[in-house]
């Protein structure tokens, strides 16, 4: 591992959260010096960070540009942007480059990955995967954007890697060689630290770069990768299959997943609910194929696994209405996804609850999903009034003051066969600590009122 990567000159990590400390000790096992900046007074892992590795020189409160132009490479949080100006100077000026902690880790591993982003269901694509190969036996590691820091994955030694990637991380990787890698879709997100939505497609699409296969989203042109056509590729979508790729066969009422004619799995003996649903299973069945992962064990993981907690979660059934915890819904792509996926599969109508901080989002594609499907919509948080501008649809909008008034207007208002949906299409951190949070709030505020 360590004689993959150089190992002259000073390493400054930026930003000391859970990748950053990650980034600290991978780097100083293999004897780099390792400097530490971070914005904050007194960053989350700042105590941790001098029990262990006390001769690391930590600078504080700001982009420490001095620092960073000693730097023989700069190892950056994603949370950070690399167009902050002290990383613009360091790195056009001084020609030092800003890689991320995967980069770090595909320089040092050399089993396959299958590498899995979009602006919506790449955590339940790639909980799936996992769950694929370890069904099947596979020694597999899971993580990057969800969950683990990749570098800590590395202490397993895995036979199968698979990475759930943020545009944010792929703006700093330069080495990833997927075995398989897929760009699910593609919506408006993160506009606040974008440009434009060229500048978000072509930060998401570095996860083609010199990938083995790749699969697209035959719904959504926006994931199709400008690549010579002798590189092995399939697509998913929700229509019919043509030969070798996968989609769904309707017969009689039931809908089936199918690859080409062939018939995998009927959607009703699925574990997860909705039409998207599908489309996140056919996803995982081509990413897994194309790592040899057996379709038995695809398939038997596809009745088993019942969801993530915080997107789509079904919270409880009470008097025949349903009610979603869709708290990881933080862009509209996302919760036009969950309005289509369940308004398709009810036999009422879907009231949302949305709002919080929208990113500089445009907020009209929910028009047309919520005049089909929608009953109400219920607005709070920093950006309700711009939701309610933006949605033109014939639907009636209720502003509340707190999740508390959403969940009891909403509780008044269903009627049998009905579903509430929390799916913000927002960030959460003007009301609450992170979407976690928000989505157990809600889960213990349905609780209550429908005990």
């Amino acid at each position: 591992m360590a004689a993959l990567i150089q190992r002259e000159g000073l390493r400054v990590v930026v930003g000391l959260g859970k990748t950053g400390l990650s980034c600290v000790r991978f780097l100083r096992s293999l004897g780099y010096q390792v400097a530490v900046n971070d914005t904050r007074d007194n960053p989350p892992n700042l105590a941790e960070l001098h029990a262990e590795f006390p001769e690391v020189v930590v600078s504080l409160g700001k982009l420490d540009e001095q620092l960073l132009l000693q730097a023989h490479e700069i190892i950056s949080s994603p949370g950070i942007s690399i167009n902050e100006p002290e990383l613009l100077s360091a790195r056009l000026n001084a020609g030092i480059k800003i890689i991320g902690d995967i980069e770090l880790f595909c320089r040092a591993v050399d089993k396959p990955i299958v590498a899995i982003t979009g602006s919506n269901a790449k955590s339940t694509v790639t909980t799936l995967v996992g769950l694929m190969a370890q069904n099947a036996g596979i020694n597999v590691a899971v993580g990057g954007n969800l969950g683990t820091p990749v570098l800590e994955l590395l202490q397993q030694s895995a036979d199968l890697y698979v990475l759930e990637l943020s545009s944010f991380q792929l703006e700093t990787t330069h080495s990833l060689r997927a075995a398989a890698a897929v760009v699910l879709n593609i919506s408006e997100d993160h506009m606040d630290r974008y440009a434009n939505m060229q500048a978000y497609h072509q930060a998401k699409h570095r996860i083609y770069r010199n990938c083995y296969f790749y699969v697209t989203n035959r719904q959504d042109l926006l994931t199709v990768p400008l690549l010579p056509e002798v590189i092995p590729h399939t697509s998913f979508g929700l229509d019919k299959p043509d030969l070798n790729t996968y989609g769904v066969i309707r017969e009689q009422g039931i809908s089936y997943l199918a690859k080409g004619q062939t018939k995998l799995l009927a959607s009703h003996e699925m574990g997860i609910f909705g039409e998207h649903n599908i489309a996140n299973a056919l996803a995982a069945v081509a990413l897994g194929e194309a790592v040899n992962i057996p379709m038995s064990a695809m398939l038997q993981t596809l009745k088993e696994f019942t969801g993530l907690k915080h997107r789509c979660q079904l919270v409880t059934k009470h008097q025949g209405v349903a009610w979603y915890n869709d708290s990881k819904g933080t862009n509209v792509g996302a919760t036009l996804a969950a309005i289509n996926g369940l308004g398709a599969a009810i036999s009422g109508k879907v009231l949302l609850i949305a709002g919080g901080v929208g990113k500089g989002q445009d907020f009209s594609p929910l028009s047309s999903a919520l005049a089909q499907y929608g009953k109400v919509v219920i607005l709070l948080g920093e950006d309700a009034t711009k939701i309610d501008a933006a949605v033109t649809a014939q639907v009636a909008k209720i502003h509340v003051q707190s999740l508390a008034a959403a969940v009891e207007q909403a509780a008044q208002l269903a009627q049998q066969g009905d579903a509430v949906l929390l799916s913000p299409a927002c960030a959460s951190f003007d009301m609450f600590k992170h979407y976690e949070d928000r989505g157990e709030q809600f889960v213990a505020l349905v609780q209550s009122i429908t005990k």
